[in-house]
């Protein structure tokens, strides 16, 4: 089996590559403080974009500030809130806007729950997205933001004869509906940017049959959904992406607690499903993430794509 090293040191991994038209971009990214999220953050920050992040966990988000750097935690700004309550969403994308907006101006952020710490430097360390050949910057920071990224998911309830009408409608908003908002609250300000690049996580479960049919439907959903946005949006130049990860070795999820208290049904598993011997790592999705994020990626639209090793059922109870 091959050995999978799932939770290197951050400032050893997220090493800029260099993305074209990363730098200065503003992205929105929901549930950025564990896994892919999480990952997804720490390499946009790493590429030079400035980054807003939600989770409901304060202690989270306390925690991924504090292990940045001045110059990327100066880039950050978090919220604390539940992406199914009403109007939460809405007003965080507001604020992370204005964030953004003041961060390029050079006033020192001061929100409620913003990542602090200016160091005397602007912030940025010239990847403000300026267009070095003429210096001139082509961003309207008033009001624009150039990338979405809606990654809070996951599932309630158990088994098809387990899980109650309650489930399924929590699992439906928890992925879907929020989804949905985000896009929706952000589109005068993707407009504003002159376009920009939504990328929704769906997830192997959503195209590969494996319960809970709850979760997979509302995953599929997510790939049909940005196929449908990507047609609706793309007369304002937004594209919109799926990205669907296979499984995931994450400390203290499913797979990683497998791993750990059941080491023969995990082998089990990653013999029988994945033919590389490893499931796939937060870090190889976000990499992907950032790519549909970025310039180098520009013709790329309604795409659905699998970042999952080829992987075949989804779980042990797929197929």
């Amino acid at each position: 089996m091959v050995n999978v090293d799932e939770v290197p040191s951050p400032r050893g991994r997220y090493v800029p590559a260099g993305w074209p038209g990363m730098r200065g971009k503003r992205v929105v990214v929901t549930g950025g403080t564990r896994g892919l999220g999480e990952g997804v953050v720490r390499l946009l920050l790493a590429e030079g974009a400035r980054v807003a992040t939600c989770a409901r966990r304060t202690a989270g988000l306390t925690a991924l500030g504090d292990s940045l750097a001045g110059e990327e935690r100066a880039r950050l700004f978090t919220d604390a809130l539940d992406v199914t309550e009403p109007g939460r969403l809405e007003d965080f994308v507001t604020a992370a806007v204005k964030q953004f907006g003041e961060l390029r101006c050079g006033v020192t952020p001061d929100g409620r729950n913003s990542t602090h710490g200016r160091d005397g430097r602007d912030g940025m360390d010239g990847r403000d997205g300026t267009d070095h050949r003429d210096g001139t910057d082509h961003r309207d920071d008033s009001d624009g933001l150039d990338g979405l990224v809606a990654c809070v998911g996951g599932s309630r309830g158990g088994t098809f004869e387990q899980a109650n009408g309650a489930d399924w409608e929590a699992t439906w908003e928890l992925n879907v509906g929020h989804t949905a908002r985000l896009v929706r609250a952000a589109l005068p300000h993707l407009r504003a940017a002159g376009g920009g690049s939504v990328v929704l996580i769906g997830s192997v479960s959503g195209w590969k049959p494996g319960p809970p049919a709850q979760y997979g439907v509302a995953k599929s959903a997510l790939i049909h959904l940005a196929a449908s946005l990507a047609r609706e949006l793309g007369p304002d130049h937004i594209r919109v992406n799926a990205v669907s990860p296979g499984s995931m070795l994450i400390p203290g999820r499913r797979w990683g607690r497998m791993r750990r208290e059941d080491p023969r049904a995990y082998e089990a598993f990653v013999g029988a499903e994945l033919p590389t011997g490893a499931p796939v790592t937060p870090h190889e999705v976000a990499r992907t993430v950032v790519f549909l994020l970025s310039d180098w990626a520009t013709g790329v639209s309604g795409a659905h794509l699998p970042v999952d090793r080829a992987q075949n059922a989804p779980s042990p109870d797929g197929y």
